[in-house]
């Protein structure tokens, strides 16, 4: 997998002019943490609210998006259930 990744990601509250595509160094996965590659992902009204500032995001830059599907491509220390190659969806 790539260590450089593309997102969308917002800086400030808004409308859809706040979204960004940006380039990013991606970590190693921490302890309990997995890595995926994303094959499709969802767009929902949610992900509208938090761009909006409807609903409040932890913290600002956030990378928006709260569902998807995969492939596992790394896993991080104490991860058992999972392994690199599965397939995988979260939401």
């Amino acid at each position: 997998m790539s260590t450089s990744i593309r997102h969308v990601r917002i800086h400030t509250t808004g409308d859809a002019s706040v979204l960004r595509v940006e380039r990013a160094e991606l970590p190693p996965p921490g302890p309990g943490e997995v890595q995926i590659r994303q094959h499709a992902i969802g767009v929902n009204f949610v992900d509208i609210y938090h761009r909006t500032g409807a609903y409040a995001l932890p913290a600002l830059p956030a990378v928006l998006g709260v569902e998807g599907a995969g492939i596992v491509e790394r896993v991080g220390d104490g991860v058992q259930d999972l392994a690199p190659g599965q397939r995988v969806a979260y939401a």
